[in-house]
């Protein structure tokens, strides 16, 4: 349907703006919870990791950094 088309009925277009609505609350609605900050809950510090899981030290980071030329 062409939007001049839909314009033209007041009807129409309040279906068409409740269908976007509709799926702009079904896609925010599918986003992941935020992980809770259990460092602060317990008060102790969590141990840092990458992306992947491992754990990271100041070794690793040293190296990063002076790979990227960073001073």
């Amino acid at each position: 349907m062409p939007f001049s088309r839909l314009f033209r009925s007041r009807w129409a277009a309040l279906i068409w703006a409740a269908g976007i609505l509709w799926t702009a609350y079904d896609v925010a609605s599918n986003m992941p919870d935020k992980p809770q900050n259990k460092a602060a809950a317990n008060g102790s510090v969590a141990a840092e990791s990458d992306a992947t899981g491992e754990a990271v030290n100041a070794a690793d980071l040293a190296v990063l950094a002076n790979a990227m030329g960073a001073q």
